[in-house]
């Protein structure tokens, strides 16, 4: 397929980084971090993830790519998506291209608890404190970072030699492989990207989130999959066929909610209707949902077998169960219910 032009040159974004050496990232899962981190690492290194930006009339290819690396790893698909979101940020609010083989994070979980400061001694800026959820803690040689400032909240471009990830801050079994921990910082130096709100007042920022439901939807036919395979290879009788039947209505209106979306964003990139956050909002709402559903149906239909007794599916289902948890549930709905209300919205 036809790549899109890099949008500007690689000044103000550090250039240092390293391959990780396989075993050597000290996640609670290892070998499963070890997996996604060499094949995040590949696709980096292939034309694979040099996306159209959102926006550029071809959000549904750049979607269709995520959606598939996810449905392979949803690890994976979350380093990937990562790396994907912060591309199109350098390029939107700095007009930057990173450095060819650099691999990005987005680090801008800002949940109770404590908090990444910025400092700016002389003409350079320094990050002090702990970022939560880092994913690609270690496999990511650069991140974009937000940090409260004396003026309000920054977006910094940092490279991630010198960091600390903090090992055991991940437990959870479900997304092990997207390396994702806490991060330390100690007078990090960091380059601004962008002024105070930036990050959030660009029409990409919608945009970018509703990316994230491409990989959930990718995760989820993946998921799927393993009911229809059934199917194909032997009798599963009719209440299996009928989760197979709710399964695929999940999975087409999902298709459709994606294409709609990716339609919408490219006819409007610069969001002059002002819908790109009801968009994205309503969209992962809907994504979520149909992504549960499948979750619940597969493992009813196919009950404790392939949970037990394939490794894949079971990282599957564990992996996406933990992903969609970064929707928000009702109070992401209870957003969107506000943002209807005070529109003219009607169906």
């Amino acid at each position: 397929m036809a790549r899109p032009g890099r949008p500007g040159d690689t000044a103000g974004v550090g250039l240092t980084m390293s391959v990780p050496a396989p075993g050597q990232l000290a996640s609670p899962v290892g070998q499963l971090a070890d997996d996604s981190a060499a094949a995040f690492t590949a696709a980096v290194a292939d034309p694979l993830l040099d996306l159209p930006l959102p926006g550029s009339g071809r959000t549904r290819e750049r979607w269709a790519v995520l959606a598939d690396l996810a449905g392979q790893d949803v690890s994976l698909g979350r380093l990937a998506e990562g790396h994907a979101d912060a591309v199109a940020i350098l390029a939107e609010i700095a007009g930057q291209h990173p450095p060819a083989g650099s691999r990005w994070g987005v680090w801008a979980a800002q949940p109770p608890g404590p908090r990444l400061t910025a400092s700016k001694g002389g003409s350079t800026w320094f990050l002090d404190g702990t970022k939560q959820y880092c994913s690609g803690a270690h496999v990511c040689t650069h991140a974009l970072v937000t940090a409260a400032a004396p003026e309000g909240d920054l977006l910094f471009a940092v490279a991630t030699d010198s960091l600390v990830p903090l090992a055991g801050t991940w437990q959870a079994a479900g997304m092990a492989g997207s390396d994702t921990l806490d991060v330390q910082f100690r007078q990090v130096p960091a380059e601004p990207v962008g002024g105070p709100g930036s990050y959030l007042s660009r029409p990409g920022f919608a945009h970018g989130g509703a990316g994230v439901a491409a990989c959930w939807y990718g995760g989820a036919r993946a998921i799927g999959a393993a009911l229809l395979a059934a199917a194909r290879q032997r009798d599963i009788g009719p209440h299996a066929l009928a989760h197979l039947g709710a399964v695929d209505t999940e999975l087409s209106g999902a298709s459709d909610a994606l294409d709609r979306a990716a339609s919408e964003i490219d006819a409007d990139p610069d969001d002059s209707a002002g819908q790109g956050w009801a968009r994205a909002v309503r969209l992962r709402s809907r994504i979520e949902a149909a992504s549960a559903e499948v979750i619940r149906r597969v493992g009813r239909a196919l009950g404790a077998g392939p949970l037990c007794r394939d490794a894949a599916h079971a990282q599957r289902v564990a992996d996406l169960t933990v992903y969609l948890r970064q929707h928000h549930a009702e109070r992401d709905l209870a957003e969107l219910g506000a943002l209807v209300a005070a529109s003219g919205t009607s169906w």
